[in-house]
């Protein structure tokens, strides 16, 4: 164990060093539970021991469904104790995509956190030719399961130490076997534009990135960080499991989906990593938060933000601050900003990231504005979730910041970005033409981005290649400048943007449900449910101002024309976004063809019958009328 180069080494490297600190901590019934790194390696070696005495071993797959909780941390780490490959699943996937990834990537073993996701796999149990056992971690609701692959997660664990008295010497030597090259994670892509494919990704590629963000921000064993994204996502892991384990720092995981914005404002995090739609909806609340406080508050929030937005574009524009401004942002930050970023828990807060898709620079704007050191960064799975990350110094909504220290980037001829770093995964599972597809015959991987590195060495990402368009005159279209615009709006949930080989640029919009609802009960407006409240009057005359007025700030080429409020939000269920709410956009413009049609053929409005996915995969049709709106 004299080279730390594996994921194991380092639990048991902390649980002799830092043993009585905290690694891990777990919110129940509004009280904190604290697991110190000795605690942590105890319940990995049972764990990991009770995975043994099943049968599982090197070379098999595991996989993990539920919310974040240190059992299904630990099986991570204890399925790569035995020379295994941890696979963790969306917890909010319906049966019917579960069965894809979990016969795809072959588990042998499955832990689920309750009855919720038990009942799931079971449905589809005739699908996984090689599921030999289901572990559930909360024992509520399952006495009555007679299963001959059930088994409950304390009961293995018992299992794991009486094999552990057996076999004493057989969990270290598993652990020694192990080398930087194996496969620690095998995380599965979103399917944007099909099935999705199985990253592996070794322990070098996840800590290569780990170490390098670890080094960019000054992270240490006293920071803590709140563990609430999909454990499926690769940035789960690479942000939160991996850096704890490398420095020593604590992961905290909230009560339960619901209460992570509470959770997050009591613990008050020393950094964050979130997706733009998170900080999408908190700007959204803000806004609304805003709009509905007195005359008084709402004219003092409405100054002051205006004030951060002027400082942050003469810092963009390398202009000095004058001093009359430069006072009202330091007044605002008594009376304004710090409070707005106690309330959001982000008041201990040294960094926060956000990554994985692209940010408006509204948002980006408000946020850094308000003293939150908010950041891009650039990655994908295959990477390890990390390419590029913006210094303190150059943060900036138009790049996504320079490449870490040992990788490398190109851009091909054809404005591709294509990357190289020890951070390159290894491989897709089973899938070696797939493998090859993506990876350049030099050794580059071939990332499916378009972009430009600009005159200060930043990198730039235009749009997916595959989406950049040109309007029918040649002018160059790239839908996500569009939908970025409009997202921006808090009452705009998700929006799809057309006009590549058209004459102007069309969008379908849907709503944000809670804000509309929100603004219709404050107009005393009536409503049933989301189809209901959307094709309101009041509410399509809401959202035209809107475009109307994002209309005004863009260029005249890249103006919105016409668009169509959705009957529904697109949803992951019906294959219309991923899991990372990714626009499926070959899937959402053969579905919704008929409102394509429409825009361009100058029609009124459209009948469409959409169909609604439930959970256990079945299907109902839901009839929709939608009026065509005139945006000019």
């Amino acid at each position: 164990m004299a080279d730390l180069d594996t994921l194991p080494q380092l639990l048991l490297k902390n649980a002799r060093d830092m043993g009585d600190q905290p690694g891990m901590r777990k919110k129940h019934l509004g009280i904190w539970k604290t697991y110190s790194w000795s605690d942590n390696a105890d319940q990995v070696r049972a764990l990991s021991l009770g995975l043994a005495s099943v049968g599982f071993g090197r070379g098999d797959n595991l996989g993990i469904i539920g919310n974040n909780l240190p059992q299904l941390y630990w099986a991570q780490i204890a399925a790569q104790c035995m020379g295994g490959v941890p696979v963790p699943v969306y917890q909010d996937a319906i049966a019917k995509e579960l069965a894809f990834v979990l016969q795809h990537s072959e588990v042998s073993v499955i832990i689920a956190e309750d009855q919720e996701q038990v009942d799931k796999i079971l449905s589809i149990r005739d699908e996984l030719p090689n599921l030999k056992w289901l572990i559930y971690c909360d024992p509520r609701g399952m006495t009555d399961y007679d299963e001959p692959i059930l088994k409950s997660f304390a009961d293995l664990q018992t299992d794991g130490r009486a094999f552990d008295s057996a076999n004493s010497g057989h969990f270290q030597a598993e652990v020694d076997k192990g080398t930087t090259n194996d496969v620690a994670l095998m995380c599965y892509t979103s399917g944007t534009t099909g099935d999705p494919k199985g990253v592996m990704l070794s322990h070098q590629n996840l800590l290569y990135c780990s170490r390098v963000f670890i080094a960019a921000e000054g992270i240490q064993s006293s920071d803590d960080f709140l563990a609430y994204l999909p454990m499926a996502w690769v940035g789960d892991t690479a942000y939160g499991l991996i850096i704890s384990l490398l420095v020593g720092a604590t992961l905290n995981c909230p009560e339960g989906p619901s209460t992570v914005m509470r959770d997050l404002r009591e613990l008050g995090p020393t950094g964050i990593i979130a997706p733009p739609a998170i900080w999408e909806g908190m700007l959204s609340d803000l806004q609304l938060k805003g709009a509905s406080s007195s005359p008084l508050k709402r004219k003092v929030f409405q100054y002051f933000s205006a004030v951060a937005r002027r400082c942050e574009e003469y810092k963009a524009g390398g202009t000095a601050v004058s001093a009359g401004l430069s006072f009202a942002r330091a007044l605002g930050e008594h009376i304004v900003y710090g409070p707005v970023r106690d309330q959001l828990g982000l008041r201990r807060a040294r960094w926060c990231v956000t990554g994985g898709a692209p940010m408006g620079p509204d948002t980006f704007g408000f946020f850094r504005g308000f003293g939150v050191n908010l950041k891009q960064l650039y990655g994908m799975t295959e990477v390890g979730g990390l390419a590029t990350l913006q210094p303190d110094s150059a943060a900036s909504p138009d790049t996504v910041g320079v490449a870490c220290p040992g990788l490398e980037i190109r851009i091909a001829e054809d404005g591709e970005v294509q990357l190289k770093s020890d951070g390159v995964f290894t491989g897709y599972f089973r899938e070696e033409e797939k493998t090859a597809e993506v990876m350049s015959e030099d050794g580059w991987y071939r990332t499916g981005d378009a972009g430009l590195i600009d005159k200060n060495g930043h990198l730039v990402i235009i749009d997916r290649a595959k989406d950049v368009g040109k309007l029918g005159d040649g002018t160059p279209f790239a839908p996500q400048f569009v939908e970025l615009k409009l997202k921006f709006s808090p009452y705009i949930n998700e929006a799809v943007s057309f006009g590549d080989g058209h004459p102007f640029i069309s969008a379908m919009v849907a709503i944000d449900f809670e804000n509309v609802g929100k603004w219709a009960e404050g107009q005393a407006l009536p409503y049933t449910n989301y189809m209901d409240l959307s094709q309101k009057p009041e509410v399509v005359a809401l959202i035209t101002d809107e475009v109307r007025k994002i209309n005004q700030g863009l260029p005249d080429v890249s103006r919105i024309k016409r668009f169509v409020l959705l009957t529904k939000d697109l949803d992951a269920d019906d294959n219309e976004i991923t899991r990372t709410r990714k626009l499926r956009r070959g899937f959402i413009a053969e579905k919704y063809g008929p409102v394509i049609k429409a825009f361009y053929g100058g029609a009124k409005d459209v009948e469409l019958r959409l169909a609604v996915t439930f959970e256990d995969g079945s299907e109902s049709f839901v009839d929709a009328h939608m009026t065509i709106q005139e945006a000019a």
